[in-house]
């Protein structure tokens, strides 16, 4: 009767350990985590989704100079960084829509912050620039290099020309990293030369002012070509498209060169954060100049 007593117990204490393993083993997957490592905070993945978008997508391994700065910020491995942008990578859409899915054990908490970015990234990305500043102990136009000596010293209109040139600064960071540092027509790469054009205008839509997706890489010629719609990328196949205002018999080779022999070509594909075929298909049909 006592051996039963006593063969009980331990059957009990053996489904408790059982039970908190399990438990254990259950956090642990939700957040992304092998046994004896510890859980990530919401700050630390707000800075790691901030390093993703500035990074190129073939340049997130732990040598990195970038992510390994960051790791030595928040105390965390080169390696445990790059991990963790990997398995933002499985939330990007647009790398899911060309079949890269990036890692498979990303967190609950992952997801919750990659969305917090996706539905608003006008307001996410200047709040973890703000979060990399504190932490850095800096000024957000510092840790961009924003020169701000030209604005007045206070006042409304000195917040909002820092504001309009810190997320302009970011918007570049993001887009020329998303395209390789390249001109997505012309391959061009020399940073002087390129502009992070915006497929919506900055004028016409808020939302979208600092969304990756409705960015391109372009040289300065073919950065106003696409502004005032003498050429577009087809929003189908992301082939350029030239106005047929620009192909006349008397045009001269500088304009054959630069415009009519890119007709027909595919641009220059990001490695993430593909350009927005909605975003394309409005420019497509209400800017693109489709008349001779």
């Amino acid at each position: 009767m006592q051996l039963n007593r006593i063969s009980g117990t331990i059957a009990c204490g053996r489904n408790v350990v059982m039970n908190f393993l399990r438990l254990k083993m259950k956090i642990l997957y939700l957040n992304g985590m092998k046994d004896g490592q510890k859980l990530w905070t919401r700050e630390e993945l707000i800075l790691a989704v901030n390093l993703y978008c500035k990074l190129p997508f073939g340049k997130m391994h732990k040598s990195n100079p970038e992510i390994i700065k960051l790791a030595e910020l928040i105390g965390r491995t080169p390696s445990s960084i790059s991990f963790k942008l990997v398995n933002f990578a499985s939330f990007d859409p647009t790398l899911r829509e060309r079949g890269i899915k990036g890692a498979s054990n990303a967190s609950k908490l992952d997801k919750e912050i990659w969305n917090e970015f996706y539905n608003n990234w006008d307001v996410a990305l200047i709040e973890s620039e703000k979060l990399m500043a504190k932490v850095k102990k800096t000024t957000v136009e510092k840790l961009n290099d924003i020169d701000i000596s030209d604005i007045p010293k206070e006042g409304l209109e000195k917040t909002r020309l820092v504001k309009t040139r810190v997320n302009q600064c970011i918007f570049r960071t993001i887009i020329l990293a998303t395209y390789n540092n390249k001109c997505c027509i012309t391959g061009i790469s020399n940073p002087e030369l390129l502009i992070a054009s915006h497929i919506l205008p900055w004028s016409k839509d808020e939302k979208n002012r600092m969304n990756p997706m409705n960015g391109l890489a372009l040289n300065a010629l073919h950065d106003k070509a696409f502004e005032v719609g003498l050429i577009t990328i087809d929003a189908a196949t992301y082939k350029i498209r030239v106005s047929p205002s620009l192909n006349k018999k008397d045009a001269p080779d500088s304009i054959k060169q630069n415009f009519l022999d890119y007709d027909g070509r595919e641009i220059l594909l990001p490695g993430k954060f593909l350009p927005d075929r909605g975003f394309l298909k409005v420019h497509n049909d209400s800017r693109f100049n489709s008349w001779p």
